[in-house]
């Protein structure tokens, strides 16, 4: 496992993993990425405005025993 310095304490570096959902949040419509919803945005075919955008993140983190002391 991997450590870092954050105020002068070593603290371990968790592995995790992210996901973005990008959507409609009137439509429910999902999209690939923020640049397919842009260009759904850009066309004037649709009713899509920048307002309509919707990000969601999901983050998966490892499973961790956590011990400490109390003061």
């Amino acid at each position: 496992m991997n450590y870092v310095t954050v105020d002068g304490k070593q603290v371990p570096v968790i592995p995790a993993k992210s996901k973005e959902e990008v959507s409609n949040k009137r439509t429910g419509q999902k999209y690939e990425s923020k640049q397919e919803f842009d260009n759904d945005v850009a066309n004037p075919e649709t009713d899509t405005v920048a307002e309509d955008l919707r990000v969601d993140h999901t983050i998966t983190v490892a499973s961790l025993v956590v011990a400490g002391d109390t003061q």
